[in-house]
């Protein structure tokens, strides 16, 4: 039998009417149609080779403009490589490669939002002086005491991840008893906090690949829509990762179908915001999601 409708429909339909924006500098971005932010790594060993633009200027807004132009909704630059064994950096070296990137970026793009991926308020804080819009914290504040009261006074949106431990030990940090409940009162603990400190703009990403096993990651992919009880929008960063390429048995050059597959999967559970490598691929696979859910 042919219908409009299904037993399930009722329970789409109060997933995906859920509104969410930010402001970004006064600028209204609305995210109920999901958006896609690019990721351009000022490292030179984060852990796709393609996405590396260590002190490479001209690589650098080359590979924004292409960003741009393929219709990255925003940008996020990070000059601190997570990966498991990758090489300590000093916060001195991580505002050599990041505040120059922002200026650069800022005046040739002036429209382009822009994100920087650090957990260290001192790289925030000189990121959005140079024309950064957005903070993206791997660990909540949890890595740097300044962070969150400095967010509260710049009044920046701000994408907070869950992690436990930090970049160098995570791996050793995969014991949960139950990772989906623990993760949710996580983050309502932090929801909470964020409100009493006055931080109205805020993301949630559940940190795929962050202290949590290659099933642990499926898990939670799974079950994205569980973190919709906390009524914020949704970061999806899961391109090229582990948990693709291992399970596939290829490298992470060859991961871009896997990606493009999961992150279909994301956005029909509720992903607001897809960060990835590939924004062509991201756009359309938004492009397609859409024609299903228009």
């Amino acid at each position: 039998m042919l219908s409009g409708s299904s037993p399930s429909s009722s329970t789409e339909d109060k997933l995906f009417s859920q509104k969410h924006s930010i402001q970004i500098k006064g600028r209204l971005i609305c995210l109920d149609k999901p958006q896609v932010m690019g990721i351009l790594n000022l490292t030179p060993d984060s852990f796709f080779a393609g996405s590396r633009m260590s002190g490479d200027r001209e690589l650098l807004l080359a590979s924004a403009k292409k960003m741009i132009l393929d219709g990255a909704d925003m940008l996020d630059l990070g000059g601190y490589s997570t990966r498991p064994g990758a090489a300590e950096v000093s916060a001195q070296e991580e505002l050599d490669r990041v505040v120059p990137a922002v200026e650069a970026i800022r005046r040739e793009f002036p429209e382009i939002p822009i994100s920087v991926d650090t957990f260290r308020s001192q790289v925030a804080r000189a990121a959005v002086t140079a024309g950064a819009d957005l903070i993206n914290d791997i660990s909540a504040g949890e890595l740097d005491e300044d962070m969150l009261p400095l967010i509260a006074s710049m009044k920046v949106p701000y994408i907070a991840m869950h992690i436990r431990g930090n970049p160098k030990n995570m791996h050793e940090h995969t014991n949960y008893s139950d990772i989906l409940s623990e993760i949710l009162y996580y983050f309502s603990e932090k929801v909470d906090l964020f409100r009493k400190l006055g931080i109205i703009d805020v993301i949630l990403d559940p940190g795929f690949g962050f202290a949590k096993t290659v099933e642990q990651n499926f898990l939670l992919l799974k079950n994205l829509k569980s973190f919709g009880v906390l009524g914020l929008p949704l970061l999806v960063g899961i391109s090229r990762k582990s948990m693709i390429h291992k399970s596939l048995d290829i490298p992470a050059s060859e991961a871009l179908n896997g990606t493009t597959a999961l992150n279909m999967f994301a956005l029909t559970q509720g992903a607001n915001l897809l960060r990835v490598h590939d924004v062509k691929e991201a756009k359309q696979t938004i492009k397609l999601f859409e024609q299903l859910y228009p």
